[in-house]
């Protein structure tokens, strides 16, 4: 009988899947099968998968389906077969390697992550108040923060919330936008 053994690495960037997966090969080097696929990016446009040998589709499709199918990002999931002698046939692989995806999924923890950006901006010390509370309403970070005669203040929000943050803040008189950071997104 084979056995499968299942893991899920969540991974910033595609070099960091390969590095992830060179590690997995080498601690596996004696298994017949290393197969893998990641995803990695917010529009989940970077993306790769491997049979490492199974027959065409077997392995790394299966894979990649339950990344998709649990709406996953930033994860290599990697897939160790030890050949147990008795063949699978087509369909059979099919349906272990996503039943290990899927078991390596489950057994994680799956971590929620939004696009962030950075809005840094000044104001009167007198819109203080009204600052604050937009700060506090909309669970801003406060990255940075200077309070004089004219303050200043560097926030960083959730990207889906950066157009609602925009217009609260410049409905505030005295609020002036000094540099706003929406295309990059931190973590």
């Amino acid at each position: 009988m084979s056995k499968f053994l299942a893991f899920a690495v969540p991974v910033c960037s595609v070099t960091e899947a390969k590095e992830v997966l060179a590690l997995y090969r080498n601690e596996y080097h004696d298994a017949r099968h290393v197969c893998w696929a990641y995803m990695v990016g917010p529009e989940k446009k970077e993306y790769q998968s491997s049979d490492d040998g199974e027959p065409s589709g077997t392995a790394g499709k299966p894979i990649l389906g339950q990344i998709n199918s649990f709406g996953l990002t930033d994860v290599i999931i990697i897939v160790v077969r030890y050949f147990g002698g008795i063949k699978l046939g087509t369909s059979g692989l099919i349906v272990a390697y996503r039943e290990a995806a899927k078991g390596a999924i489950e057994a994680g923890k799956i971590i929620e992550k939004f696009q962030q950006c950075t809005v840094d901006f000044s104001f009167s010390y007198l819109a203080m108040n009204d600052v604050m509370r937009v700060v506090k309403q909309m669970d801003l970070k406060i990255l940075s923060q200077e309070f004089d005669n004219l303050c200043r203040m560097i926030v960083r929000t959730r990207l889906d919330n950066f157009e609602t943050l925009l217009n609260r803040l410049t409905n505030i008189s005295t609020v002036s936008i000094i540099q706003t950071d929406p295309q990059t997104p931190q973590t």
